[in-house]
């Protein structure tokens, strides 16, 4: 019988990766130079279309591994680490570089120096993990074991409508690319662990934004006027669960407020008020079918009280969904260099992660990289108090570089 011809490197390639290989090394020995780039990135926090002190940065780190990053429009960066093989379709890791207008309410020494701005979501970790990978790839590159090659990509803008995802797809980030990866910190789960779920694992996460006028008038004659604020009361209430009525319970839709406007004096009914909140959906096909309902629902709500309402939905993000392919790939370089036990199934949530624009283009995958201390406090995303254990910089960069390894395997 023939016997399969091993492709050449191969067994580079498996020498690579598992606990004591050539990544793992890596990342080991640059463990506190990685923990010192995040810390500089977490004092140092641009809000959206605003990194440039950020892609100034992350472009420096680049070079300084003998890679030659590609500016962007604006802000933000592509970096491509060639393979043996260059007619083979790149692979891509994604990290996200925005921080958040919210105040840093954390104790650590590396606090933001930003009034009003942190990386409360995490940010700061996403990039440089994906910089960690850059550092061992190149490695494994240098050594002739990675065939295929990879294309970084430092996205702004990901906490922003519209979003940077879109902007960097009209750029050409994914031409020449066949598959996506990315890590998004979740801080519900334990340092080490990292959470993965094929199909759907975010939601569709709308701004919905709804104008209502009337006549208004004195509050001693509602029945002259058209009372905009009782109009106001029913929408708020009535249309989230016309909504939850009329659409299938499966598809998770959830209509949110988080602003409501209108007058100023306590006697007085006024002619103008603005609702603003977010729509969210778990199902792709539900989330199609909700603007029109949406606008529907909302001309039944205000027949009764006689004012004009306006709704303005703009479409944000669809749900992330990961490829089995994908998922795949990272989970078995979790396996390979975590261990079995420290993979984590993990459910849909109801966030929003402009990163689901890229899947619609290519097959890909988002995994959950755990930052808590285990038996420590559980923090929250969007939160000025968040904190991380630096220890998941390490792995989010040990796992994004040996999945990209794994993915030469498979294809084997």
């Amino acid at each position: 019988m023939e016997q399969a011809q091993t492709r050449p490197g191969t067994e580079r390639q498996r020498a690579a990766l598992g606990p004591e290989g050539l990544i793992a090394r890596t990342i080991a020995e640059r463990t506190t130079q990685l923990r010192d780039v995040r810390r500089h990135l977490h004092r140092h926090p641009e809000l959206s279309h605003q990194e440039h002190a950020t892609t100034d940065f992350v472009h420096e780190q680049l070079q300084g591994l003998g890679l030659a990053p590609h500016r962007l429009e604006g802000t933000g960066l592509i970096c491509d680490i060639p393979g043996e093989d260059e007619s083979l379709p790149m692979m891509a890791l994604r990290a996200d570089m925005d921080a958040l207008g919210i105040p840093e309410l954390s104790p650590v020494a590396f606090r933001s120096t930003v009034e009003g701005v942190s990386h409360s979501c995490g940010h700061d970790v996403h990039m440089t993990a994906v910089l960690g990978a850059a550092t061992a790839l190149v490695r494994v590159a240098d050594s002739g074991a990675l065939r295929r090659g990879v294309r970084l990509v430092f996205q702004p803008a990901e906490e922003m409508h519209p979003c940077g995802a879109l902007q960097l797809i009209g750029q050409g980030v994914l031409d020449g690319v066949d598959s996506i990866l990315a890590l998004h910190c979740d801080p519900g789960v334990d340092v080490g662990h990292v959470g993965l779920k094929t199909g759907p694992i975010t939601s569709a996460t709308d701004p919905v934004r709804i104008q209502v006028r009337g006549a208004g008038g004195h509050t001693s004659r509602p029945h002259l006027t058209q009372d905009l604020v009782y109009a106001l009361g029913s929408i708020v209430t009535q249309l989230p669960a016309a909504m939850g009525r009329r659409m299938d319970p499966r598809s998770g839709v959830n209509l949110t407020w988080g602003s409501i406007h209108a007058g100023s004096a306590f006697n007085a009914i006024p002619s103008t008020g603005t609702l603003e909140g977010t729509l969210r959906c778990l199902d792709h096909d539900a989330w199609d079918r909700a603007e029109d309902l949406l606008e529907e629902l909302l001309a039944d709500l205000v027949r009764p009280w006689d004012v004009e309402a306006r709704v303005s939905h703009d479409r944000g993000v669809p749900p992330v969904s990961n490829s089995a392919s994908s998922v795949e790939v990272l989970a078995a370089a979790v396996r390979g260099v975590l261990g079995r036990d420290n993979l984590d199934p993990t459910a849909q949530s109801l966030g929003g992660e402009d990163f689901a624009w890229y899947l619609e283009k290519v097959p890909g995958a988002l995994a959950r990289l755990g930052t808590r201390t285990p038996g420590g406090r559980t923090y929250d995303l969007h939160m000025g108090d968040l904190m991380i254990d630096e220890r998941a910089i390490g792995i989010g960069a040990t796992v994004l570089a040996a999945a990209c390894v794994e993915r030469d395997l498979q294809s084997a």
